[in-house]
């Protein structure tokens, strides 16, 4: 049989639907002429949000005559009932079609951006996040998402690390498995529900330079160490589709890439759900160089295994004639078109095309009360406090300024890629704090994205001088984010530093919040500023979370999901780099001859995991269960995490390991694993982590996926660059 049978993704349906779907996609298979099967593979774009609009008639032409299986951005549950009506009522097969839309961190009800979220290190809140998201978008007529997008990426200067999870593929992996259970709920024929898709399958995070949509120069090994195991957890959890990715690997396109595509996901892996292009992307490889016209990208995609085409329409136009000439076997277009159709059997609209067009549920699951509630509880456990020189949490009476254009501006606090977001259910901050405080006075400080005149810096002056202590929000707008968004300089845009300047030489303690999409090179905030507090782009609740944790009602918890670095200059920098023959700290050599910088360390400024809070935490009684790891058994790992200080907090119970000796060579430190641990004042608890053989493994010099015996170094603590404790262990095969 072709589609579902073995995967992860048998868990959303049971026998009996299975079975039934199984029959009824056989039943058109066997009906369908080779253009409609084309057709199903066949995704195009309703309205401009991220390419070019739609042509009405010309779409619902298409429609009747069954070259479209899916449709991309429809707004309106009206919109959309129109075009499955056409596809179901006038189409011969009355196949429905697919409605998929971008949603990325939250539909009406937005939450801080995916980087933002991993911040918290608890995948359980993003799996809360997509429930709500898959609520309300599908309650909107929306049937896929293209997400969760689980690019493992080193480079902050890459607009679109603000849709992943950071540089750690153990967090990513973690992060993706959460976020693919929260789209996809326990039954995909739920009308809460939606399909998820991992994306962008494989090496996009690795863009070089951090520019969009460039080339990436990846080993084998880095591809299966640092960016492939996100990708395979998702598989494993069963997530439904797959998008391919734009860039190349080993100089072939990812969507023609057969080796990728037919070798690993679906072979190596099993994964038999739908693989879909992303914007054009089979198109493009006629610009990448390796497909001379429209009939050989089209030939070169189908025969790599990829499924569904995104708007190019290189497979309408020229498919048919692929395998009536014999250049694409028919079996590899019946089996792309099985993926499809159980993408549409899973969702249930065989049974019932329309029901997810319900104005009245939509009404009543769309922005509830419960809804934004969660969404500032993660906000709020989304902040990382980077620095805090005692000046936070602030006193009730304080006389709080508040300065900076971002603080009032509420589209830039949702954030890049929140389209089903409205920017009048945002609480701004300047709003949050306002209520909190009972009033604070306000300046904007620089017009956006950060120009400074004397005139803004007058006004923001004023407001520092009357203050007890004044917060001030600089960063990125949401367009400076996201795709298409790449930054050679990832400092503060434009000339906000100077405003920065002008309130520290008031005297006036500065909290600065920064509202960003990626890590910001921020070195002089460091050595000038009291604090700083990483907000990201927060989201809906963005006011009553920021206003919450500065006044202490919460500690912030949260801890970076990327290194932070001193400049553009140390990219990539990150926890898992890998030894060098000449490290800057080996003392027998001449200190000139070493691996380092002359002008910045080698360090970040703030390191993978680091995250402070209002109280202190200690780590003692570092044990394992035994010293010697056999293949099949578990090696357990506690410490007591104590709370020091005299407020509640959380702190993020970090394991990190380095193999001393490999068939490659090992980073010096890899996270293996993490905890968080939310203690009273004076509380303890202790931590266990279990760690088998496959923690252990890596792509070996043998080319397979394997733990090689020998000696390793677990490490425990706060942050890649904060390791409390270390004890050794051996595995032995």
């Amino acid at each position: 049989m072709t589609g579902v049978s073995n995967t992860a993704l048998t868990e959303y349906v049971d026998e009996q639907r299975r079975e039934a779907i199984a029959e009824r996609v056989e039943e058109l298979l066997a009906a369908m002429t080779i253009e409609e099967k084309v057709g199903q593979l066949n995704q195009r774009s309703v309205s401009f949000v991220t390419g070019s609009e739609d042509d009405t008639d010309d779409l619902e032409t298409a429609i009747a005559d069954g070259e479209v299986g899916s449709v991309l951005n429809a707004q309106g549950l009206d919109a959309k009932r129109h075009l499955q009506e056409i596809a179901v009522e006038e189409s011969r097969l009355g196949i429905p079609l697919v409605m998929a839309f971008d949603v990325i961190h939250g539909y009406r009800t937005v939450f801080p951006t995916p980087l933002g979220q991993a911040a918290s290190w608890e995948p359980d809140l993003a799996e809360r996040a997509e429930r709500v998201a898959a609520t309300e978008a599908s309650a909107d007529g929306h049937h896929w998402t293209f997400a969760p997008m689980v690019d493992v990426s080193r480079d902050p200067r890459w607009g679109r690390v603000m849709e992943g999870s950071g540089e750690s593929p153990v967090l990513g992996s973690a992060f993706a498995r959460a976020r693919v259970r929260g789209f996809q709920g326990d039954d995909l024929a739920d009308t809460d529900t939606m399909l998820a898709c991992a994306k962008h399958f494989a090496g996009y995070g690795a863009s070089e330079a951090g520019r969009d949509y460039n080339t990436v120069n990846v080993s084998e090994t880095a591809l299966r160490d640092r960016h492939l195991p996100p990708f395979e957890a998702a598989v494993e959890t069963g997530v439904a589709t797959v998008m391919n990715a734009f860039n190349t690997i080993e100089r072939i396109p990812a969507s023609g890439n057969e080796s990728l595509v037919s070798g690993v996901l679906k072979g190596e892996w099993g994964f038999e759900g739908a693989m879909v292009s992303d914007w054009d992307s089979f198109g493009e490889q006629m610009p990448h160089g390796v497909a001379a016209d429209e009939r050989e990208a089209a030939k070169r995609a189908m025969l790599a295994g990829s499924d569904v085409d995104m708007v190019s329409e290189v497979l309408l136009e020229e498919l048919p004639e692929l395998v009536r000439d014999g250049e694409v076997p028919e079996s590899r277009l019946d089996d792309a078109v099985a993926r499809v159709l159980w993408m549409k059997g899973l969702l249930g609209l065989f049974e019932d095309p329309y029901q997810y067009f319900d104005e009245d549920r939509r009404e009543a699951v769309t922005r509830t009360d419960e809804q934004r509630e969660t969404a500032r509880e993660v906000a709020e456990r989304s902040f990382v406090l980077l620095k805090n020189e005692g000046v936070l949490p602030l006193e009730d009476d304080a006389e709080v300024g508040v300065v900076g254009a971002l603080a009032d501006s509420d589209e830039d606090t949702l954030g890049a890629w929140a389209w089903g977001g409205d920017p009048e259910d945002v609480t701004t901050i300047r709003a949050g704090l306002d209520d909190h405080f009972d009033g604070v006075p306000y300046a904007a400080g620089y017009d956006l994205p950060g120009e400074v005149t004397d005139e803004t810096l007058a006004d923001a002056r004023e407001v520092a001088e009357a203050s007890d202590v004044v917060v001030c929000v600089v960063g990125e707008p949401a367009d400076m984010t996201g795709e298409a968004a790449s930054r050679a300089h990832v400092d503060l845009p434009d000339e906000q530093r100077r405003l920065l300047e002008a309130l520290h030489d008031t005297g006036t303690p500065v909290v600065a919040l920064l509202m960003n999409g990626r890590p910001l090179a921020v070195e002089w905030l460091d050595e000038h500023l009291p604090v700083i507090l990483d907000i990201w782009h927060p989201g809906t609740e963005a006011g009553p979370a920021v206003a919450r944790v500065l006044a202490g009602d919460t500690s912030p918890g949260g801890h970076l999901p990327m290194s932070v670095p001193y400049t553009e200059g140390q990219i990539p920098v990150a926890h898992d780099r890998l030894p060098t023959g000449r490290p800057a700290d080996q003392a027998e050599r001449e200190e000139e001859y070493v691996s380092a910088y002359l002008d910045v360390p080698n360090e970040p400024l703030y390191a993978f995991g680091h995250g402070e809070s209002y109280t202190d935490f200690a780590y003692s009684d570092l044990s394992l269960s035994t010293d010697t790891l056999v293949p099949g058994a578990t090696l357990e790992a506690s410490v007591t995490v104590e709370n020091t200080g005299d407020v509640a907090g959380r702190d993020v119970v970090q394991w990190y390991v380095h193999d001393l000796v490999g068939s490659r060579s090992r980073p010096e430190k890899e996270l293996i694993a993490f905890e968080t641990v939310d203690l009273e004042p004076g509380e303890s608890a202790t931590v266990t982590v279990e760690i088998e053989e496959s923690d252990l493994a890596f792509w070996t010099a043998e080319e397979a996926w394997a733990a090689e015996p020998g000696e390793f170094d677990l490490m425990v603590g706060h942050a890649a660059d904060d390791i409390v404790d270390t004890e050794r262990f051996a595995f032995e095969a």
